[in-house]
């Protein structure tokens, strides 16, 4: 079987679930900006609201989560000239390869997830059949494109295994060389951001303590404070990264002035090794304010004129409409559908 040359193409997405924070930003975001910005691929970049609804959401919450993810992906860097910015239910293609994919995929491989288990935990009887299956989907948004790479964070990547799992499977029961077998980019100082104030859990926007996350939207003056109270130990700073090794808290400062400077970790720790939590945090704080508060300000200007939102998520629906619909096309020809 002649192998296929896919274009290169990149494809993510986030949840609209509200409350976008800098573990939203660094591990994720800002990394979409980058791979934009290289010129190497043709970047998709998605707010999955058909993934959001596999737990209830608030109708109205949703439609504005939406529209504030959007201006937050715009705010931080997307062009939606440069890339196909798209929400997910505008592009039916996503839902209706998802029902391929579900007649692809073996219940018992669903059931190895994770985050499945995680989240449906002793109540899964009564969890939704969407949280089930929502691998199957992820993988089908994803390969509606023919996506070559998806950057993800640690917590994805047996989602994506799953997903070249789905695609050898579609690809050997067919006798075709169809779906690429994507490759996750997992890479950056701080692919995984955690609490601000406890080190060893991840920074979330479901944590009880708005102190222990930065929230994009949050003003220059409310960044600097989460930043100055951040949980430290009483040692300096090492003179190298691996002296970090069992400070989570320290680890987790120093992930982020990397990521928001754009130097590498050991970079970081031979210019601030030595320093006192009281010289450093101050020069963290003003870092996070220089590259964060134009964001939210961005933002907010943005979520001043949702119609232009919308318009651009319009415009990108029929952009990667272009791009799903002829390969749903034929994957609907390869399975024997009459078209």
């Amino acid at each position: 079987m002649a192998q296929t040359n896919f274009t290169p193409r990149v494809f993510s997405g986030i949840q609209p679930s509200g409350g976008l924070t800098l573990g939203n930003y660094l591990g994720a975001i800002k990394r979409f900006v980058d791979m934009q910005d290289a010129g190497a691929y043709q970047t998709i970049y998605c707010m999955v609201d058909l993934h959001a609804i596999t737990v209830w959401q608030d109708p109205a919450d949703l439609a504005r989560n939406t529209r504030e993810l959007a201006a937050g992906f715009i705010a931080s860097g997307i062009d939606p000239e440069k890339s196909i910015l798209i929400n997910q239910s505008q592009v039916p293609e996503h839902a209706q390869l998802a029902w391929i994919f579900n007649c692809v995929a073996r219940m018992g491989w669903m059931g190895r997830m994770t985050q499945w288990k995680d989240k449906a935990g002793k109540n899964a009887e009564n969890a939704s059949l969407g949280l089930f299956a929502y691998p199957a989907l992820m993988a089908a948004d994803i390969l509606i494109y023919h996506a070559t790479h998806v950057p993800v964070g640690e917590d994805q990547k047996q989602h994506l295994e799953l997903t070249r799992d789905i695609a050898a499977k579609f690809n050997h029961d067919y006798g075709v060389d169809f779906f690429p077998m994507t490759e996750p980019v997992i890479e950056g100082a701080a692919t995984r951001v955690m609490s601000l104030r406890d080190g060893s859990k991840k920074m979330s926007k479901s944590d009880p303590s708005d102190a222990s996350r930065i929230n994009m939207t949050d003003d220059a003056d409310t960044i600097a404070k989460k930043i100055r109270k951040a949980k430290t130990d009483p040692e300096p700073l090492p003179e190298t990264y691996d002296g970090l090794k069992d400070r989570p808290d320290a680890r987790n400062l120093v992930n982020i002035y990397a990521a928001l400077s754009d130097m590498s970790r050991n970079d970081v720790m031979a210019q601030v090794g030595g320093q006192q939590f009281g010289q450093f945090k101050p020069a963290l704080a003003d870092l996070a304010v220089e590259k964060l508060s134009p964001i939210s300000g961005e933002m907010a200007r943005l979520m001043q004129d949702t119609a232009e939102i919308d318009r651009i998520l319009a415009r990108g629906a029929e952009r990667a409409r272009a791009i799903a619909a002829p390969i749903l096309d034929q994957t609907y020809r390869i399975v024997g559908m009459v078209r």
